[in-house]
């Protein structure tokens, strides 16, 4: 079951359709800068109930208001594989791992200190 579900053609499509939603949700509310960095769609200027926490990775895009360091960008780009990865199982797996970014393995393997997370 997990070579079907994971790096497989069945996530990658998972990704790319979270990748679609990303960019229209960032294109609808986004109303700052949109550039490509890290590897990344990057939308700011987004109001802060469109997205969670600093901001939100979805698929390949990354939706914020003004968070954008070098290293929330790191960050974010480790989530980017693991939309990849995971497809559209990564938000389910997500929410199991809990809320808690101290705690939730997906937060700690995108490194807690760039993440904004740890000083």
């Amino acid at each position: 079951m997990r070579r079907i579900l994971f790096d497989s053609p069945v996530s990658r499509a998972g990704y790319l359709y979270a990748t679609a939603v990303g960019l229209v949700w960032g294109a609808i509310w986004s109303t700052g800068r949109v550039e490509k960095r890290a590897g990344l769609f990057v939308f700011r200027g987004m109001p802060p109930w469109t997205f969670g926490r600093g901001g939100s990775c979805v698929g390949g895009c990354y939706l914020t208001n003004q968070n954008i360091t070098a290293g929330v960008l790191e960050h974010e780009a480790v989530h980017k594989r693991q939309w990849q990865r995971f497809g559209m199982v990564f938000p389910l797996l997500y929410a199991v791992a809990g809320r808690n970014p101290l705690k939730n393995r997906f937060e700690i393997e995108a490194g807690l200190k760039k993440g904004g997370y740890l000083r």
